[in-house]
């Protein structure tokens, strides 16, 4: 195997050109020799992930809601987060559930959206639809109840 002569100037002109044209790296091959120069941009380009969405809350009995003086009914679902609520998949669309349907754990009963993100409000168990506490497209706050599975 050859040993690789390294061009201190070449090197330097190539990282020079990576600054210039915002590439992440560059590769130059002459005379049977091929050089890489290249820079970390992983960190510059690492999109953040998404906040964690806890899943949501059951109220296991009446209780009062701090400041608002209201009982929350007793397996109602809260919301797991601040943000806008949903019904159904899309405007227009039949809704995901309806006042006495009978839903199954896991499946789909609204949709939060929160900062431009859908996220899917599941039932936490089986059982029937007794009350829908909010309308198609009102904000909701944390640890507001939005409907009751009994």
């Amino acid at each position: 195997m050859a040993k690789l002569e390294l061009d201190d100037k070449l090197i330097r002109k190539l990282a020079a050109l990576l600054e210039e044209t915002g590439l992440s790296e560059i590769e130059y091959e002459a005379g049977g020799q091929r050089i890489k120069v290249g820079r970390n941009t992983a960190a510059a380009y690492a999109a953040p992930l998404p906040p964690p969405v806890a899943p949501p809350t059951v109220a296991p009995a009446a209780e009062s809601r701090e400041g608002a003086g209201e009982a929350v009914p007793a397996g109602a679902i809260l919301s797991p987060m601040v943000g806008t609520v949903y019904v159904g998949p899309e405007p227009g669309a039949e809704p995901f559930t309806k006042l006495g349907d009978e839903v199954k754990q896991g499946q789909t009963l609204l949709i939060i959206e929160a900062m431009k993100v859908m996220n899917p409000l599941t039932s936490p168990r089986a059982g029937k639809v007794t009350q829908i506490l909010v309308q198609d497209g009102q904000p909701v706050e944390f640890g507001e109840p939005l409907i009751v599975v009994e």
